[in-house]
């Protein structure tokens, strides 16, 4: 039990979405995005497959058989890169390592912003900001929460591209996600985690810049 312990707190998570944005180089086909167009906006769903948490203090993952995004795109030309859209719930299903099962929650509206966009490749470079959260473990009666700079900054923020020619909001494994109070054994609050998925948008969207 006590091996499991270790190798099941090594690899707790979470996730998903951003609030420091960092520069990109500018180039003729990849330069930084003044103005946005999003179409056709309003309620959208994301859902993607297999998404992997990963605690990357510890060097661990947890696969989740699926994950599903809600929330809103704005419409119309124009537009400014922050805010393109909300997210307003980021669920997980069948997370498990190891037999346990591992609940997490994400609360909150987590805007999507556009930084810049690829004309040759259609794609465009975003963020995902204000993600608060948390898990827990039902079997090991343990909890931790999920934020950015701290337990309350409600800032956590993760990076993600968008492609049109797929209708994909992917989630890269990069941003700024931590874990505090931490309750479970052997991990530690601060430790590192992020997640990766592919979020197939229904209803399409495009969204480029200009």
């Amino acid at each position: 039990m006590r091996a499991i312990l270790n190798r099941f707190g090594k690899a707790l998570i979470t996730s998903a979405a951003t609030a420091a944005v960092i520069g990109m180089a500018v180039a003729p086909a990849f330069a930084t995005a003044a103005t946005w167009t999003v179409k056709p906006g309003g309620a959208t769903t994301g859902t993607a497959g297999k998404t992997v948490v990963t605690d990357t203090t510890a060097g661990q993952s947890v696969t989740c058989t699926s994950s599903t995004a809600k929330g809103t795109h704005k419409h119309g030309s124009g537009l400014a890169g922050a805010g393109l859209g909300t997210i307003t719930s980021l669920a997980f299903k069948g997370c498990t390592i190891l037999g346990q099962t591992v609940a997490v929650t994400i609360t909150g509206k987590m805007p999507l912003n556009g930084i810049s966009y690829n004309a040759t490749t259609k794609v465009a470079s975003m963020t995902i900001t204000k993600i608060h959260g948390s898990f827990s473990v039902s079997s090991l009666s343990c909890s931790a929460t999920i934020d950015g700079t701290g337990a309350t900054a409600h800032n956590g923020m993760v990076k993600a591209t968008f492609s049109n020619g797929t209708d994909t909001l992917k989630v890269l494994a990069s941003g700024n996600l931590h874990l505090y109070n931490n309750t479970c054994p052997v991990i530690s609050s601060g430790d590192a985690v992020n997640f990766t998925g592919g979020y197939k948008l229904a209803p399409k969207q495009v969204i480029t810049s200009p």
